[in-house]
């Protein structure tokens, strides 16, 4: 579906994104694999038009949470290896093998299960068994006591019929963190995942395929964490200090649009619960902006949005479908004039510090009536709105 309306959109810079690839695989190295988590719709910039570029690029690997996600990538033309980081119901098992997708096995009741339906439908799955070195979510334990169970169940694991073991793969907890602690336990995690992979590799006489435990964090701090292949996230897309410090570009631009000026009186009170008054004459802009659009309540007169002219602080509370900016300094400011919330004049880092959260949660909270406006060579290539398939 496309949109007609200039309301709020996010422009999606795929010449960023092919840059922000190049950077990356220079970094790593051409021998080293090359996964781009595209999961939530790819941190909001559109999971198919990310895919297809990482693709026509020659990344290797694509990664995303869940089943549906992976099958709209397969129903749009994307051909290239998917790894489904998180659950899917045994019932999906057929479904998974049709698709050609690789699973991710995270405990022996999960590994029993895929292989059971595998074997029930006459096939193989590929997986890549989950390690818990220290995140603390999903993954086969082996930290302290439980390394010689831990392993020996992925050993079990890797044996079952069904079953193809070609990926081993653990997430760091604090790989992007640079305080001294944060460091010594992500090397505490790397350790012990080599541990793990050693004893494994060992007991079954094989090595896998593809060892990967490198995420956005890994990527730009911890060379020793590359191993077989690399996953970065949020590096992608441009966003978090670390993208900053390798010299990665913004991938999205958010924008709106002044729709209403009005100039208000000393004293008066500006949108809910009358938290802000007006401390003078003041000029206040209207944009079409709000919280059902993804711009966090919480961060009601504690940001500014970009003009051309300047910064526009942000008053009152924010609205659900709308909230006001502060343009009695910038006067040349009118109707109709775009405005950036976020992107190349303010990266989304700035707003995410405001809100005391971190730049993923600001993209993937740009809502899905927002139009995704995707641009090559300085050109719209196409435009998306709400639905795909």
């Amino acid at each position: 579906m496309e949109s007609t309306l200039k309301r709020t959109w996010a422009e999606i810079d795929l010449d960023a994104l092919s840059y922000n690839y190049r950077v990356l695989r220079d970094h790593v190295g051409a021998d080293v694999k090359f996964l781009g988590v595209v999961k939530a719709d790819a941190y909001g910039h559109g999971a198919v038009q990310v895919s297809r570029t990482l693709q026509e690029l020659g990344a290797d690997y694509l990664a995303v949470s869940s089943i549906d996600e992976a099958a709209e990538l397969r129903c749009n033309g994307i051909t290239m290896p998917i790894l489904i980081l998180g659950h899917t119901p045994r019932e999906q098992v057929g479904r998974l093998m049709d698709l050609h997708i690789t699973q991710a096995v995270s405990c022996q009741a999960k590994a029993l299960e895929y292989s059971e339906e595998a074997v029930r439908h006459g096939g193989e799955l590929t997986v890549h068994i989950k390690v818990d070195t220290g995140m603390s979510r999903l993954g086969y334990l082996v930290s302290g006591r439980h390394f010689a169970t831990g392993t020996a169940a992925i050993c079990a694991a890797c044996a079952l019929p069904g079953l193809r073991a070609e990926g081993i793969f653990t997430h760091f907890a604090v790989a992007d963190e640079p305080d001294g602690g944060s460091r010594a336990y992500t090397q505490e995690q790397l350790s012990l995942f080599r541990r793990v992979i050693d004893a494994v590799e060992a007991q079954r006489g094989q090595r896998f395929a593809l060892r990967h435990c490198a995420n956005s964090g890994g990527v730009a701090s911890y060379p020793d964490s590359f191993m077989d292949m690399v996953r970065p996230g949020i590096l992608l897309y441009g966003g978090g200090e670390l993208a900053l410090q390798l010299g990665l570009r913004p991938v999205m631009t958010l924008k709106t649009t002044v729709s209403t000026i009005k100039t208000y009186e000393p004293g008066t009170d500006i949108s809910y619960g009358r938290r802000y008054t007006t401390p003078r004459v003041t000029r206040m802009g209207v944009v079409p902006y709000g919280y059902a659009d993804g711009f966090f309540r919480c961060l009601s007169d504690r940001c500014s949005l970009m003009t051309e002219h300047g910064a526009a602080p942000q008053r009152g509370r924010i609205c659900m479908d709308m909230s006001m900016i502060d343009l009695t300094e910038l006067p040349q400011v009118q109707v109709g004039d775009e405005v950036e919330v976020f992107g190349k004049r303010q990266r989304v880092d700035t707003l995410a510090t405001a809100a005391g959260t971190i730049p993923y949660e600001l993209t993937c909270a740009v809502s899905r009536r927002v139009p995704r406006v995707y641009y090559k060579a300085g050109q719209e290539i196409d435009k998306e709105l709400l639905l795909r398939f």
